[in-house]
């Protein structure tokens, strides 16, 4: 294309063509576009949060209506490119296997390897450079969960994927074990159509499955009540009637997913940044606790676990421990850290201990 003020139709619709074929080129397994019209999303987000549903996360609501209104986040914006990555960890130890295991720590599955932020962000903006080249210079800028962006509802949109009762993002022929980023623009280029909307029909696995009860009903999260929020995103005390509920998860929770009968399609991640490091498939919970802030720190190098902290890393696993199985080894760890400077750390160790003494 050598005019990019004024192409014809046919120029667009051959622009998002190649455009799909460069993302494929890129490792993303699924690409669609999508208007900015998500005014049916609005009031369902906003009744969410006045809930409070989405718990600590004040950021959820902090931007007002940017959220469900790309043209205002980024001014000039009328299309969204939705794109998706595997990132199931190829020859990891069985997810199932060690969470059944209460001497091994869980840690999930999307976080084994390398931060997928940056991974998809660099991506995107190659995406975004390859188009440049092609049609000049236009408005964009690139998305990877880090900004007020509605992925799972642009998703569905674009056709990617569509929202399960877990209220993760589905593909029938993918499953669930995906990443999602975006790229706003001002190309107009022609849309998809949407994906169905109900994959799951009477299914209630997830809901079932879930350790917490945090699904509330279908399509339903109550964000308070979800594993993955408390070990990620919570800043501080985790409730103690959810405690022994966790087991020996010490970072998010896949359960919901794991379930799911579409996962019964997902592939391994292609990209090698996503697979496996350091053991963390299925460690000792007592090493993991032995480490210091600089081993912390060393170890999840360019992990999206690194920005949790070594004390909520140590929060969580304290938690694990206080629900493993009873030993010496066990209770000797934890009074490794009775007298942790940080208060939220010895008030889960205390917690831990107490279970111990108690068995």
């Amino acid at each position: 294309m050598t005019n990019a003020t004024q192409p014809t139709p046919g120029d667009w619709s051959d622009l998002r063509a190649r455009i799909a074929g460069w993302a494929r080129e890129l490792g993303f397994g699924g690409f669609g576009v999508t208007d900015v019209d998500l005014s049916a999303i609005e009031p369902r987000l906003r009744a969410w949060l006045e809930e409070g549903r989405h718990g600590a996360m004040d950021w959820m609501e902090r931007h007002g209506t940017k959220r469900t209104r790309p043209a205002e986040l980024v001014p000039g914006t009328i299309r969204v490119l939705s794109v998706s990555m595997d990132y199931w960890p190829p020859d990891s130890e069985s997810a199932k296997g060690t969470l059944k295991d209460p001497d091994k720590a869980y840690i999930s599955r999307y976080a084994l390897g390398r931060d997928y932020h940056k991974l998809m962000r660099n991506r995107l903006q190659k995406l975004a450079r390859r188009i440049e080249d092609e049609v000049g210079p236009f408005g964009y800028r690139a998305f990877v969960d880090s900004a007020p962006v509605m992925e799972k509802p642009l998703a569905q949109k674009a056709g990617l994927a569509t929202q399960g009762k877990h209220t993760c993002a589905i593909d029938p022929e993918r499953g669930s074990y995906f990443f999602l980023g975006e790229l706003y623009t001002d190309l107009p280029l022609p849309v998809d159509e949407p994906a169905r909307e109900d994959v799951c029909g009477g299914c209630r696995a997830c809901i079932n499955a879930c350790p917490t009860g945090a699904i509330t009903a279908p399509y339903q999260l109550d964000a308070r009540l979800c594993i993955s929020y408390q070990t990620i995103e919570n800043p501080g005390s985790i409730p103690e009637s959810l405690r022994p509920l966790m087991g020996n998860r010490v970072y998010g929770c896949d359960d919901c997913q794991l379930v799911c009968p579409w996962n019964r399609y997902a592939t391994d991640a292609a990209e090698q940044d996503f697979r496996a490091r350091n053991g963390l498939d299925s460690p000792d919970p007592v090493w993991l606790f032995s480490w210091s802030e600089e081993e912390f720190l060393r170890r999840f190098e360019g992990s999206p676990v690194r920005r949790l902290g070594h004390a909520l890393w140590l929060r969580n696993v304290a938690v694990a421990l206080g629900n493993a199985p009873t030993s010496e080894r066990i209770v000797d760890a934890l009074r490794t850290r009775q007298d942790h400077p940080d208060p939220i750390v010895r008030e889960h160790v205390e917690w831990a201990l107490r279970r111990h003494h108690a068995a």
